[in-house]
């Protein structure tokens, strides 16, 4: 960790900071013990943290946003493969709260990278990191707006009995204005966002209620019958021309998609209260509720849907979902339910501009982001909040959005775009921790115990597979241009890039994370990390 000039004191900064009324001492005696000091007023408890990644997944919405990944499998490729899939994204959300308890930083990622990776490596991957998780979070911003946008015309095609399609570009406007009206709201609301999170756990959860009452009891009342127990968990379809084996594996992009956010409590950490318990316990109740609450919703899903899978996927609605809720619930059925997912969608996009702006804006704390001296910047006079950093996320999703306007499988780019740089994102800390950093991990509040080391383990495995399952073409192989998955070019542009840009400029002045506070002079010189045996030992002595 390389340090500025003319930097505060730990004990200056914390009391600057406290007087500003910006965080208990314990959280910012916590994150001086790694460099930093209190900007980010904290303000979200345990339960708001957790809200922040659930609200981001939003389940039900998620659901119907990647739906078309899995349904080609056919009900049990749907239901399997989502619960097969999550349990391995566990492992993930276990891995990442050992070290989140011990290292509570919004940088974390790309910071426990740094901690742990070999001396020579170290920098380099630090940096790979950092931008591979700024990239993702931005895709899961314009993938967020992208379906949100389409479920928004669906509701108009619905209105008019299928006879609407929007147009690339009606697509792409309402995209951009929900960009920005996000935008707005990040930062105008912040005062209340911990307020907006909690009600997102009630939404959230009344929505999956709801579809698992309404769809079947809608379906019979209507004069439908429910598919079977059989059909529901055993029947295999593939709409694809992959081999009946791949296309199940290939449904697993739906929870990967889906269970994908909560590294946001992470990026939350410098804003939450008692953050070493708070950050892994978001961590893993999100991605454990996601895996049971996805496996009931999609049984129902699969229990009420059209039997022919095909006749979903091509619906003239151009959302699988809002065809399923049209089959079951009727018009004015499928209109009110669209019309709550709708909401929750907004409020997903809402969370991860939140979450992905304290990602952005870390980043540029520590100097690796062009313009970084910019868009570190924290308005005082909008209650603390990264402004900057905000503004520079629209303006990159409103470029990215520009896919939206070649087709569908440009667009779902978005979402291979999120998931690929991730899951590098996420795989690269776990893994050197693994590889160097075993004697340097020092376990925070909350620890996984004797099996910290198989659960990395498996993690890492899932990762990988994860990684290279994002790049296969969804409808078989040999694709022509329409149905090809581009995962690998724009990935790969970013990485190469990111690398380039590294190693001919950013070499020689990217050390890695910047201390904004000056432990030497407070602490007899060492830098320590929370919970490190140096740590350990000043604290014995003061």
């Amino acid at each position: 960790m390389s340090k500025n000039m003319d930097t505060p004191t730990a004990v200056e900064a914390n009391a600057a900071a406290e007087e500003a009324g910006l965080a208990d001492p314990n959280d910012m005696q916590l994150l001086a013990k790694m460099g930093y000091k209190q900007e980010l007023r904290r303000q979200y408890s345990t339960v708001q943290i957790f809200a922040v990644a659930f609200s981001i997944m939003g389940l039900v919405p998620s659901i119907a946003s990647t739906i078309a990944f899995s349904l080609p499998a056919g009900p049990a490729g749907m239901v399997w493969g989502w619960f097969t899939a999550s349990i391995f994204i566990f492992f993930v959300g276990l891995a990442m709260a050992d070290m989140a308890s011990g290292m509570p930083t919004a940088g974390g990622l790309y910071w426990w990278t740094h901690y742990f990776a070999g001396e020579k490596y170290k920098n380099a991957l630090s940096f790979l990191v950092g931008y591979s998780n700024t990239l993702g979070l931005i895709g899961g911003m314009c993938s967020v707006d992208y379906t949100l946008s389409l479920m928004l015309l669906a509701c108009v095609s619905i209105t008019r009995d299928g006879e609407y399609t929007p147009s690339n570009g009606t697509i792409y406007g309402v995209y951009v204005g929900l960009i920005i009206l996000h935008a707005v709201a990040g930062i105008f609301t912040g005062s209340i966002m911990p307020k907006i999170q909690t009600f997102c756990i009630y939404i959230n959860a009344a929505i999956i209620v709801a579809t698992v009452i309404a769809l079947p009891v809608g379906k019979v009342a209507r004069g439908g019958e429910l598919n079977s127990g059989s059909f529901v968990f055993g029947h295999v379809d593939n709409a694809t021309s992959w081999p009946t084996g791949w296309a199940f594996m290939l449904s697993f992009l739906a929870p990967i998609w889906s269970i994908g956010f909560f590294d946001s409590c992470v990026h939350m950490s410098e804003e939450a209260l008692h953050a070493a318990k708070a950050v892994p316990l978001g961590i893993i109740y999100s991605a454990g509720s996601a895996c049971v609450l996805g496996f009931l919703v999609l049984s129902v899903i699969a229990a009420t849907m059209n039997p022919d899978v095909t006749a979903t996927l091509g619906t003239v609605f151009r959302q699988p979902m809002a065809q399923i809720y049209f089959d079951a619930l009727g018009k004015q059925g499928a209109l009110g339910f669209m019309g709550v997912l709708i909401v929750i969608q907004f409020l997903i996009g809402l969370s991860l501009i939140v979450a992905a702006s304290r990602q952005a804006w870390a980043f540029s704390r520590d100097g690796a982001l062009p313009f970084s001296s910019y868009f570190r910047h924290i308005s005082k006079r909008i209650r603390y909040q990264p402004v900057r950093a905000i503004v520079g996320l629209v303006v990159i999703c409103i470029i990215f959005g520009l896919l939206c306007l070649i087709n569908a499988i440009a667009a779902n780019a978005l979402f291979s775009l999120f998931v690929a740089s991730n899951y590098v994102a996420w795989g690269t800390p776990i893994l050197c921790r693994l590889v160097w950093g075993n004697e340097r991990f020092v376990p925070g509040e909350f620890y996984t115990g004797r099996f910290s080391r198989p659960v990395a383990m498996v993690a890492v495995v899932w990762l990988a597979f994860g990684l290279v399952l994002s790049m296969f073409p969804s409808m078989g192989p040999n694709p022509t241009a329409m149905d090809m998955n581009y995962t690998i070019v724009i990935n790969g542009f970013v990485w190469v890039a990111c690398m380039t840009y590294y190693f001919l400029f950013a070499h020689k002045w990217y050390t890695g994370p910047k201390m904004t506070i000056d432990i030497s002079s407070s602490e007899g010189g060492s830098e320590t990390v929370p919970g490190s045996k140096e740590a350990g030992s000043k604290e014995a002595t003061d």
